[in-house]
């Protein structure tokens, strides 16, 4: 038996009334998916447990079945390892992203999705000019970077605001607060400066695109904590393909695999035929692989029904189909979102996700296709979204 595990990112949501009531699932055209819905088993899994932050590091661990609660220590110290970035007891690691502000309100969480050689050269310059032995700039994917800070633990208690909460909202209300909140903007503020009149900026001006304008830090944590090998809670060699860090970093926490495979992204350029074909052929050598998709999450961000509903459709169309046709070894096949990123939000929440469950062993339970109404109407709701893993492995 093999093993594939399909993580549609922020694929969920709520209804739109502007659509007759509809969620981007159900507006999306998604024969592959309605027909492994009807064939295999449909539910409601809670991947994010009371209390904590519906990130996708949380909701994420959930999916690979792994407990939050017990291992999820903060999300930036993940992307650092799979970055390679060392995290000592005595060092705090931040997300940075490179966003932009215009009259004092957010305006692009990602600088309108910065292109990585361009992010990277703004990176290099603010660590050039702002770091030193104790504050050190690292160069991620896109808009998404990391900042590693020394000898300032208490910066681990500010509280901070993801950018991508405050999309078109003033900032000043949710610039970092409290316990080490002062040096966190301080650094904030020096780097306006060196991104003012930057030449990648300038570039990007005068080509009708965003800037980036100031760096945003949020997201923090310490060293992380151990988890065990995926092979020794589960007894399978895994693999994984994503075009983020922060998957890869759980991959390399869970000691999968990490599949580099041309072509993969974080968006809808991303290569969904290449993806797929990539975790295919991992699987002559492995018993698991897990497909992450992060468009459908993106275009929740920007609140585009457009493009959530079209990277939904390339999943079906581009990935699902090649799973649902596969006449190799006996497939089991694990497909849901790791949390709703509603349009009309902009952002995560922490509401149970639609989980189906298809493949040899899996019978109908009545779904007429994959959406939020319809994994509720099926009546099987998995409390513990880590336990999941275990009904597709047939270990529950």
């Amino acid at each position: 038996m093999k093993y594939c595990v399909v993580i549609m990112d922020g694929a969920a949501g709520w209804p739109l009334a502007e659509r007759d009531n509809l969620s981007c699932l159900e507006l999306a055209s998604t024969p592959n998916l309605d027909a492994m819905a009807k064939e295999g088993r449909l539910g409601l899994g809670r991947t994010v447990p009371p209390g904590m932050e519906p990130s996708s590091a949380c909701a994420c661990m959930s999916v690979l079945g792994y407990d939050p609660q017990v291992y999820y220590r903060g999300r930036s110290a993940i992307e650092a390892k799979s970055m390679g970035i060392p995290v000592s007891p005595d060092e705090v690691v931040f997300r940075c992203n490179l966003v932009a502000v215009s009259d004092g309100r957010m305006l692009s969480y990602s600088s309108g999705h910065i292109s990585t050689p361009e992010a990277r050269q703004l990176i290099a310059d603010i660590d050039k000019k702002l770091g030193n032995e104790n504050i050190r700039f690292f160069p991620g994917v896109n808009y998404r970077h990391i900042l590693k800070i020394r000898g300032h633990q208490d910066t681990l208690q500010a509280v901070c605001t993801p950018p991508h909460d405050i999309t078109n909202q003033p900032v000043a209300g949710y610039l970092p607060k409290g316990p080490g909140s002062e040096f966190l903007r301080d650094l904030m503020s020096r780097s306006e400066e060196i991104l003012r009149d930057h030449p990648v900026n300038t570039a990007r001006k005068a080509r009708g695109d965003i800037p980036a304008t100031t760096i945003w830090l949020f997201w923090s944590s310490g060293q992380i904590p151990e988890m065990p090998s995926f092979l020794k809670v589960y007894g399978l060699k895994a693999a994984m393909t994503s075009g983020v860090d922060l998957l890869r970093g759980l991959a390399s926490m869970a000691d999968m695999t990490i599949l580099d495979i041309p072509g993969v992204t974080d968006n809808l350029d991303n290569d969904f035929a290449g993806q797929v074909e990539g975790a295919v052929k991992a699987l002559k050598e492995h018993d698991l692989a897990v497909i992450h998709v992060e468009a459908p999450d993106e275009a929740g961000h920007a609140g585009s029904v457009e493009q959530k509903v079209l990277a939904i459709e390339k999943i079906d169309s581009e990935i699902l189909s090649r799973l649902r046709n596969w006449h190799e070894d006996e497939l089991r096949v694990l497909v849901m979102p790791d949390h709703p990123t509603p349009i009309k939000i902009q952002t995560h929440n922490d509401e149970p996700v639609p989980f189906l469950l298809w493949g040899p062993g899996f019978k109908s339970n009545g779904a007429k296709r994959f959406s939020e109404k319809e994994a509720k109407y099926a009546g099987l709701l998995i409390d513990k979204g880590h336990a999941i893993m275990n009904y597709l492995l047939d270990k529950g």
